[in-house]
């Protein structure tokens, strides 16, 4: 995956063709070898079945090894709008908070603070 692209992205452009490729293991090995592997804006896009399974194994495989930070508008409820499996998706925030640290930021948009910010001054 290139640096600057989503998961989202990653999943559709990267692991999808791998596993049409039979080079699935190795895809999935890549992800698991970066030190930090960042998600931006999680639950922003809907994930199809694959996409979903395919993250899954991208979790397990990071799973106690190496770290992931995540970024979501979304609480973990509505999650469920991005993995449409249920089960699938509980698995999913299982693997992301065990041993994990949630930080919640609030409901304010950085963005828009800034925005307004630079327009006033």
């Amino acid at each position: 995956m290139k640096p600057g692209s989503t998961v989202q992205q990653g999943l559709s452009n990267d692991e999808i063709p791998a596993a049409d490729d039979k080079q699935l293991a190795k895809t999935i090995a890549r992800y698991g070898r970066v030190d930090l592997l960042m998600i931006d804006e999680l639950g922003y896009m809907e994930l199809d079945r694959r996409g979903a399974e395919l993250l899954f194994q991208v979790l397990t495989e990071r799973e106690e090894k190496n770290s992931i930070a995540i970024a979501s508008n979304q609480s973990f409820s509505g999650w469920t709008d991005t993995f449409t499996d249920p089960r699938l998706c509980a698995a999913i925030v299982d693997r992301l908070t065990y041993n994990g640290t949630i930080i919640e930021t609030g409901t304010h948009s950085y963005r828009l603070a800034h925005s307004r910010t630079q327009a006033a001054g």
